[in-house]
C-alpha cells in the first residue's frame, strides 16, 4: 500500500476525516506499517500502551482475561483503531488482541497521536465521540448479558 493509499484509509476513519490531507500524509509517513501473521499477538492485556494501531487489512480478535479464562469480546477489521484507550489515559492494555488472518496495521506512536490531537482539536472531538459510541455499545451488551443471566 502506498503512502497515498494509507492517507485515503486514514481519511475514511471518523477520527481523521476532518484532518487536512497534508497532516494525514505526515501521520502516515511517520507511522510504522506493521504486518502480523495469523495468531500473532498485536498487544497483550496488562502491557504498557505506547501506540495505537489502525487496521489497514485483515481482522483481529479482542480478548479480555476473566477468572474462567480468556473471553472474546470483539472482532475488529479494516478502518478500526486498536489500543487507543491505553495511550489516551495512561493505563496498561485493557485487552489482548490477536490477528485472525494476516493483519496489516498502521502503528501510531503515543507522541504522534497526542501531537495530532493537540494540533487538530476536531480530532479530539472525534476521539470523544468514538469512545462514547463504544461505551454505549458496552453498556448495551452488559444490559443484555445481565438480562440473560436473570
Amino acid at each position: 500500500m502506498s503512502l497515498t493509499e494509507e492517507v485515503e484509509v486514514l481519511r475514511r476513519l471518523p477520527l481523521f476525516h476532518r484532518i487536512e490531507p497534508r497532516r494525514l500524509k505526515l501521520l502516515a509517513f511517520t507511522s510504522e506499517r506493521t504486518t502480523f501473521k495469523p495468531g500473532d499477538v498485536v498487544m497483550q492485556q496488562g502491557d504498557p500502551g505506547d501506540s495505537a494501531y489502525i487496521v489497514l487489512a485483515g481482522e483481529a480478535d479482542v480478548y479480555v482475561s476473566t477468572p474462567s479464562g480468556e473471553l472474546k469480546v470483539a472482532t475488529l477489521g479494516v478502518n478500526d483503531i486498536i489500543g487507543e484507550i491505553a495511550i489516551l489515559i495512561d493505563i496498561p492494555r485493557t485487552a489482548t488482541v490477536r490477528a485472525v488472518g494476516e493483519l496489516t496495521t498502521l502503528q501510531i506512536s503515543k507522541d504522534h497521536f497526542f501531537r495530532l490531537m493537540t494540533e487538530v482539536p476536531e480530532m479530539g472531538i472525534e476521539v470523544m465521540k468514538e469512545l462514547a459510541r463504544r461505551l454505549e455499545r458496552t453498556t448495551a451488551d452488559l444490559r443484555e448479558a445481565r438480562a440473560a443471566a436473570a
